[in-house]
């Protein structure tokens, strides 16, 4: 299998289940796995422009590895913007559970792994 065609469930009884990435991935997760709840995705991601927007996860931690290229990822705080750089391969942030963050610098050719709590998330564009 590679993650770039399947990416990977884990159930909440630990159990792996691959389902192939399609345009409409994400609307499937929800369809099939009742909302994402309980569940995790392992996705790899490749980038070559910043993020056109937001998001957050507010039933867990997600995990963002790089694996190529550089990036920036930027953490929205009642304190203030944090920025996290990844610029070596496994280079990763942990992205707090419902903390508004995106990636504000990618260097082309990017990709990075992801693993996201992906019940209730949520996207928006925030200035």
């Amino acid at each position: 299998m590679n993650l770039t065609e399947s990416f990977a469930v884990l159930k909440p009884n630990h159990g792996v289940e691959p389902i192939d990435v399609s345009p409409a991935i994400y609307q499937q997760l929800d369809e099939r796995y009742d909302g994402f709840r309980g569940h995790v995705l392992v996705s790899l991601h490749a980038f070559d422009t910043p993020w056109g927007s937001w998001e957050r996860h507010p039933h867990g931690d997600e995990i963002v590895v790089l694996l190529a290229g550089a990036a920036e990822i930027t953490l929205r705080r009642d304190a203030g913007d944090d920025v996290v750089a990844l610029s070596a391969p496994e280079d990763y942030v942990v992205v707090p559970r419902n903390t508004w963050h995106t990636a504000s610098r990618v260097q082309p050719g990017t990709r990075m792994l992801f693993i996201t709590p992906g019940e209730g998330t949520e996207h928006a564009d925030i200035p």
